[in-house]
């Protein structure tokens, strides 16, 4: 009789199990987006304008690119000039470099470069998540190399890491 009964409850275990799998939907992705591409179709943005003191012309191409490449690259959204369901716009405030370190004949060392984007986010599909925050990324640099030597290194470097900023707070809802 010990029988019949674990069989009854094994064949309702299997069927309970088979019906939450069939049920349940799992969804993952290997890029960190988590977008619905039901509801969310489309991220447009425009050039980011450097407005900051010190300027270095080619970062604003090099930031929109690297931009743009980044959610067409990680994402099924078609990227936009303008009206897309997702919207960036914003301006690079602030390219700066300060002395971070002085060595021992009392010159300077070490170089900081910073960036600084103040970025505006639409989302047309939820207007609750929509922000205006600024992101920044720092790095260095030996002050014995020329800055025109490595400026397009680091740069790409520091867009790198504020586009990688930019995309978590966008879509990846970390």
């Amino acid at each position: 009789m010990d029988w019949k009964k674990n069989r009854i409850i094994i064949g309702i275990a299997l069927s309970l199990t088979l019906i939450t799998l069939i049920a349940c939907k799992v969804e993952y992705s290997f890029n960190g987006a988590s977008i619905n591409y039901n509801e969310v179709k489309s991220i447009s943005m425009t050039k980011f304008p450097i407005r900051s003191a010190y300027v270095w012309a080619p970062m604003e191409s090099m930031f929109y690119n690297s931009l743009s490449d980044a959610y067409a690259k990680k994402t099924k959204l078609k990227v936009l000039k303008k009206n897309g369901d997702l919207q960036l716009a914003g301006e690079i405030t602030e390219y700066s470099q300060t002395n971070k370190s002085i060595s021992s004949d009392g010159f300077s060392a070490q170089t900081q470069l910073k960036m600084t984007v103040n970025v505006r986010f639409k989302n047309s599909k939820k207007p609750q998540s929509d922000f205006e925050k600024t992101f920044s990324a720092i790095t260095q640099y030996d002050s014995k190399q020329q800055l025109s030597a490595v400026q397009e290194q680091l740069v790409q470097e520091m867009i790198d890491d504020i586009v990688g900023q930019i995309y978590n707070a966008t879509v990846a809802d970390w």
